[in-house]
């Protein structure tokens, strides 16, 4: 028993945009293509907080720690750096080449004022990690709240400064 399927224009055009896709990104051709120019590659970080600040997590795999230019100024935390390429062995025939070298840069914007001075940065095993404590003013508050003759009660509260 044969069966008839109906042709169907977009899934055509799905799968050459789909094959197109998987060309451009080859290893083996994407080299044609690349500039001498080291590429600007993302850094990717995790941005944890608590009541008392926030703690950031950044791969710098293989990155010396003396390399790496890390400020705050207005509620942003930025990291920069730069790795250098190693010189390519011309007696080898590369299958693969995917380790990223170049510029990097992250800002992140944290919604609440840190204590600049007090911030702290630990590099160990590829991972930096930043602690940056929260000013007092944007700390949570403990207010005790009475109600006639019984006993007091605890109340959280979060006290925001006017910007």
């Amino acid at each position: 028993m044969s069966n008839i399927t109906r042709w169907n224009p977009y899934q055509e055009m799905s799968n050459m945009r789909r094959l197109m896709r998987r060309m451009f990104d080859d290893p083996f051709l994407s080299q044609e293509f690349e500039t001498d120019q080291a590429a600007l590659w993302e850094l990717p970080l995790d941005v944890m907080e608590d009541q008392d600040g926030y703690k950031i997590k950044a791969s710098l795999p293989g990155i010396n720690p003396d390399d790496l230019d890390i400020t705050y100024n207005n509620n942003t935390l930025t990291i920069r750096g730069e790795t250098k390429a190693e010189d390519e062995q011309k007696e080898s025939h590369y299958h693969l080449r995917e380790r990223r070298f170049g510029s990097f840069q992250r800002s992140v914007y944290l919604p609440t004022s840190i204590q600049s001075d007090k911030i702290q940065a630990d590099y160990s095993d590829g991972i930096l990690t930043l602690h940056l404590p929260k000013t007092e003013e944007v700390k949570p508050k403990r207010i005790a709240v009475r109600s006639g003759g019984q006993s007091q009660k605890q109340i959280d509260s979060k006290v925001r400064s006017a910007k």
